[in-house]
């Protein structure tokens, strides 16, 4: 049995959309319930977070992370952001020691507590690779491009259903009672 190719359209169309709001929530709809997100870059917390996942960070109050919690921070001046496990805390100097998983030694520069953004609550693999390449260009245009094309496409099969009964009535026009 053939579905119509109205009623198969409509289904691709209806996936198609889901995913793209799927993919928006994921991406946007968290930052509403107070998570950052961010790709991780390196694979110094490998296994635990591997390049390429997007990392859901939960901002927290510093007097809650103790050692051996992950803790996003930023990590210099030019505001680059890190993911590493506190391994030591000196409450004095207000500072937290930490090291990646996969790497063998201490960081070299402890962070103070002001620099900590939050703890990871969460990743997801691999959709920090999505993420990245639709907040830049030419991801960025390929996106706003594809978002077009699938709400064209999504009516495109209306909008010629609705000509062709116009041209239909057009060329067939109702009997007039005489």
């Amino acid at each position: 049995m053939k579905l119509p190719f109205k009623k198969i359209w409509n289904i691709i169309s209806t996936v198609l959309v889901i995913l793209v709001v799927l993919c928006a929530v994921f991406l946007m709809g968290s930052r509403l319930l107070g998570y950052q997100v961010y790709t991780v870059l390196s694979g110094s917390m490998e296994p635990e977070y591997s390049v390429g996942d997007l990392l859901y960070v939960k901002k927290t109050d510093v007097n809650n992370i103790n050692v051996g919690d992950p803790i996003t921070f930023v990590l210099n001046e030019e505001l680059v952001v890190a993911t590493h496990r506190v391994v030591r805390i000196d409450t004095e100097k207000q500072h937290f020691y930490t090291k990646g998983d996969a790497n063998q030694t201490e960081d070299s520069s402890p962070v103070h507590f002001n620099n900590v953004i939050g703890v990871p609550k969460f990743s997801i693999p691999l959709l920090g690779y999505v993420s990245d390449y639709i907040q830049n260009p030419p991801g960025m245009y390929i996106t706003i491009g594809a978002g077009v094309v699938l709400v064209v496409l999504v009516f495109l099969p209306d909008i010629i259903v609705k000509k062709k009964e116009e041209n239909e009535t057009a060329s067939n026009p109702p009997p007039t009672d005489n």
